[in-house]
């Protein structure tokens, strides 16, 4: 167990931090996102490129984020203040992260809203022996409707909040060892259904046969894109989270574990999905396509597929809500350790400005969904772009290039090794933070500008 902080609040165990952090990284990209470009980019050979980028740049950017934290016990942008004072620029990295999470936050709860609907449409058999034609239009009925999509917005940035406001142990720990556990047997379930089907063979096939032919440039971006943007690294989630660590931690160890499971729920969902959509004769796709319209009308046809298709999208929201809460502490830790504010009303304040901001997100799916206010993009599309192509990359290239180049070599090595005597860690780890981890990110952020097309 770990030791109690009155003042500020620690994980009470490393097994509640390990299910939180990995409750972080494990979201909607899971289930929707790497399955298919998986598939889509050779199989195994793909899963293998995608592995060695998680070790040379998703690990080390994360250990140094809970490296940061720990160090200073406090929020992101306090935590870089405790290293370098508060008129150091650096502090700038940990305001990064308190706006990526916060602008994140505001329109992951549109998407993830929908999941929350869903469940209820399931329970209530909605999708049971509709043609596909019927089930699109349900789905597009729900996003054309702004009532109902600022509702299900609406609601789950409440059950996020409800969360949040138990703190560290009471909200937080103790809700990531109900989320979790579930979240992983609900999986474990579906797959056991993929792989009874008549797709198993095929599923199987489309993730994990090694096709070193179909790896291409593009295939390398896309596993260094991904092993980057899975483990909430650039969000300032993970220093947050660092940050109610004890120091005798072992770092390099809760991170490893936090990347395999992140890993394995990716391939989980992979095999729980794309057997059955094999099986029904349809085409494996990616993003809300595939689990608002594709999965409903496969679950549609299957015995007790109205019972599957609650327990996928009960799954589905658990991982989204386990993001989400990581996403709302964020700023909540930092009006509560800079403004020392309570936590009920930082909390409250974070979540209400979140939903007035992700409104506009909510609107670009109907009322507004011909307003382009920049680069002839809606308010969705802007926000994501802005998150995911510029702040969170940024923020993981700046935490990298402090920890390899700026931060005093004897204190981050005093802080790294704790109590683990791994003496080959400290090298390998600023090798790679120097070198690189901060030469992949910038790949990234040009690939991501457009400069590989």
């Amino acid at each position: 167990m770990m030791a109690d902080n009155l003042s500020r609040g620690h994980w009470t165990s490393r097994f509640g931090f390990i299910l939180a952090a990995a409750g972080s990284a494990i979201g909607l990209g899971n289930v929707w996102k790497f399955p298919y470009i998986t598939g889509q980019n050779g199989g195994g050979a793909f899963v293998l490129v995608y592995l060695i980028c998680i070790v040379l740049v998703g690990l080390p950017i994360m250990m140094a984020e809970f490296l940061i934290g720990r160090h200073g016990q406090r929020d992101a942008v306090g935590s870089f203040a405790a290293l370098e004072g508060r008129r150091s620029p650096w502090v700038l990295v940990g305001w990064g992260g308190v706006a990526a999470s916060f602008i994140l936050l505001s329109f992951y709860a549109v998407v993830a809203g929908w999941s929350f609907d869903y469940v209820v449409k399931a329970s209530l058999g909605t999708f049971a022996g509709r043609t596909p034609d019927e089930i699109n239009a349900i789905f597009d009925t729900l996003v054309s409707s702004a009532g109902q999509v600022i509702f299900w917005q609406a609601l789950f940035i409440v059950a996020t909040v409800a969360i949040v406001l138990g703190g560290i142990r009471g909200g937080i720990e103790r809700y990531s060892k109900i989320l979790m556990p579930v979240l992983f047997a609900l999986l474990v379930l579906l797959f056991v259904r993929g792989m009874l089907s008549p797709g198993a063979r095929q599923g199987l096939e489309f993730m994990f046969r090694p096709d070193f032919g179909s790896l291409t440039p593009k295939s390398i971006l896309d596993a260094l894109g991904h092993a980057f943007f899975t483990l909430s690294i650039g969000a300032g989630t993970m220093i947050t989270y660092g940050s109610y660590l004890e120091k005798d931690s072992d770092l390099f160890s809760l991170s490893l574990r936090i990347t395999i499971l992140d890993t394995v729920v990716a391939l989980l969902a992979g095999l729980a999905i794309f057997p059955v959509v094999f099986a029904a004769g349809l085409e494996p796709g990616a993003g809300p396509g595939l689990v608002f319209q594709t999965i409903p009308i496969v679950f549609s046809s299957l015995p007790f597929g109205s019972l599957l298709a609650v327990v996928f999208f009960v799954l589905l929201s658990f991982a989204a809500l386990s993001s989400s809460i990581s996403m709302l502490e964020v700023s909540v830790a930092y009006l509560v350790d800079e403004k020392g504010w309570g936590r009920r009303r930082a909390t409250m304040l974070i979540g209400g400005a979140a939903f007035l901001v992700g409104l506009p997100s909510a609107l670009s799916f109907n009322l507004w969904s011909d307003v382009t206010p920049l680069f002839d993009m809606t308010f969705f599309a802007l926000f994501d772009v802005l998150v995911s192509s510029y702040l969170l990359p940024i923020g993981g290239f700046l935490v990298a290039l402090y920890a390899g180049w700026f931060w005093k070599k004897e204190e981050e090595k005093a802080e790294l090794a704790g109590r683990t005597g791994r003496r080959w860690l400290y090298p390998v780890w600023h090798f790679l933070l120097r070198f690189v981890a901060p030469i992949s990110v910038l790949v990234i952020i040009l690939n991501k500008a457009g400069l590989f097309e």
